[in-house]
Order: C-alpha cells, then sequence, then structure tokens
C-alpha cells in the first residue's frame, strides 16, 4: 500500500473542478497548470514530472521531500490540479502513466545515421518495407481472393473505419473500388454507421478497417450489418474481436516502434491489403473493370490539355 497523507481526501474539502467518475489526464492537467499554482506546488509539480513512475509509488512523505516541501503542500497541489486528494491523484496519476508514459520523454530520438539524413529517415522507410514484408508473409492470397469475389459479386459495398488513418484507408477502399465500376460509398462516422448497417441485406458487402481490432462501435455496426444477411471483410489485427465478428477476415499484425513521433507503420500494410484486395476485385470482374477504367480515362484526359496519360491505377 502507498503511504499517504495523516490529512483525511474527503469530498468538500478543497475546490475539485471534475465530475465524480470523470476522466482527468492528470499529466496533462500539471503540465497546462503548473504556471498558475503557488511556488510550493510548482514544485510538487515539477518532481512529478521529473520522474512519474516514482511519484505513483511513493508515499506523500518521500514525494515532499523530493519536492523540497511540507506534506499539506502536497496535499493542496493535489486539490489545486482538480484531485480529490492524494489518494484520487495517485489512482489518476497511474491511469495517465498507462497511455503516457511513451510521451514523457520529449528528448528520445532515434540514434542518428552514419549520413546526412535525419535520424527519423531510415526508421520510417525502414518501418514501411517491414510492414510490406509481413503482408506478404501473413496473408493468405487465397482469403483475398476470396473477400474480392464477395466484392464482385455485391449489390452495393459500404467501407467502414474510425478515427485516424482508419477512416482514411476506409475512404481509400471506396477510390481504389469505384474505378472497377463497384456501387461503393464510405462511412467514417459512428452513427452513420449504425444507420447504413441496418439498411444492408444478403447482396451488400462490409468492409471493415481496423488497426486495433477492438473499436466497440465498428464492431457494433459490423455485427448488425451481418445480422441483416451483409457479407462482411475486415482488414484487422489477427486473432481481434474483429476478426472474429467477420466472414472474411483479412489480417496483418505489424509490431510498433517505441519513436512516438513517427507514423504507425501498420498503416503501410493495411494499404497494402487494400490494394491487393482491390486489385483482386479488378482481375474478378474482368472486362467490366476495364471497361469502367477505360471510361475514367478517356474522360480525365478529354478534360485535360495535352495527350499525357496518367498513371493507370488513378
Amino acid at each position: 500500500m502507498v503511504a499517504t497523507s495523516p490529512e483525511p481526501d474527503l469530498p468538500g474539502q478543497g475546490t475539485p473542478n471534475h465530475r465524480p467518475g470523470q476522466i482527468i489526464d492528470v499529466l496533462g492537467r500539471i503540465k497546462d497548470q503548473i504556471d498558475t499554482l503557488s511556488p510550493a506546488e510548482q514544485k510538487v509539480g515539477a518532481a512529478v514530472l521529473s520522474d512519474v513512475r516514482r511519484a505513483v509509488d511513493e508515499s506523500i512523505a518521500s514525494l515532499a521531500q523530493r519536492a523540497g516541501v511540507s506534506e499539506p503542500s502536497v496535499t493542496r497541489f493535489c486539490r489545486a490540479i482538480g484531485c480529490l486528494g492524494v489518494r484520487d491523484f495517485k489512482l489518476k496519476l497511474a491511469q495517465s502513466l498507462v497511455v503516457g508514459e511513451l510521451y514523457l520523454n520529449a528528448d528520445a530520438v532515434p540514434e542518428p545515421p552514419d549520413t546526412d539524413a535525419p535520424a527519423y529517415w531510415s526508421p520510417i522507410l525502414a518501418d514501411a518495407r517491414g510492414a510490406i514484408r509481413e503482408v506478404e508473409r501473413q496473408l493468405s492470397p487465397a482469403a483475398v481472393q476470396a473477400a474480392a469475389g464477395a466484392v464482385a459479386a455485391a449489390r452495393q459495398v459500404v467501407t467502414f473505419g474510425l478515427g485516424g488513418s482508419a477512416a482514411i484507408l476506409a475512404e481509400e477502399t471506396q477510390f481504389r473500388l469505384f474505378r472497377y465500376g463497384v456501387n461503393v460509398a464510405c462511412c467514417p462516422e459512428a452513427y452513420f454507421m449504425r444507420m447504413t448497417a441496418a439498411t444492408l441485406g444478403p447482396d451488400d458487402v462490409v468492409i471493415a478497417i481496423s488497426a486495433s481490432g477492438r473499436t466497440a462501435e465498428l464492431i457494433e455496426a459490423v455485427n448488425l450489418a451481418r445480422g441483416y444477411g451483409a457479407t462482411t471483410i475486415a482488414i484487422t489485427a489477427t486473432a481481434s474481436p474483429l476478426s472474429d465478428a467477420v466472414e472474411h477476415p483479412l489480417c496483418v499484425t505489424v509490431a510498433e516502434t517505441q519513436d512516438t513521433l513517427t507514423p504507425t507503420s501498420v498503416r503501410f500494410a493495411y494499404l497494402a491489403v487494400v490494394d491487393l484486395l482491390s486489385a483482386a476485385t479488378g482481375y474478378t470482374l474482368g472486362p467490366r473493370a476495364r471497361e469502367s477504367l477505360r471510361r475514367i480515362k478517356y474522360t480525365a484526359l478529354s478534360h485535360r490539355a495535352g495527350n499525357v496519360l496518367e498513371p493507370l491505377g488513378d
């Protein structure tokens, strides 16, 4: 047990500015408010930020000694940043640490390369190459072809993706497929996904994309669509709840680096999966896909001056 101040942490003491049950990012609060605190409270905040993990585990007496303040100053600091007291502060600090530890050291950078390129240059490109290799190693061509067969035969296709790269990849999937003449739409918003899922039937296909495979709203929408008879495909992590929820899981797991300033490398892998699924759909559709592409290219070339053929896939 962590030793605490003899002062009771009772509601009504101090003026905590949060509602019961509200999630508070204590680390963010400290960084945002430290300049507005009293000198003694600023010392406590600086001591906490200098070694967050230690602050979670140490007693109030130890934290006060490390900050060079009295124990009541530690209690006042906890209340000043919106906590009910020391116990509440320690709990919320531990919760913040679960997510934030990788981001606390702003000076952590990769080892600089031997070339003139920046330190992040080689790691990002290496991660991209590694992600593509993982797709080749983990993904079954037969699984991609089976999913593409469902897409090619669908009355309509809907792509689902929430937040960050998943929503962007859902849009990219739409952009890839419509060129082949596939009737496809993108739903990047949770409530809209549920409404759309309720309109689907046995002739329709859902393609859901999620790096974690654990987004509850996405899984609910997929289950709803499947309940109405739609065929479901997922581009997601291996052995995830989303992969278990669909008929055609296209799964790739990519290990992430510890550099918080570089983009997630799994999106390179999922973009490759999108391209493989789209190309497989095009091959399955055959002449229909080629005619659709021809019309698009003819229209684009007629609209612009000159006669230079742009990339065939765009």
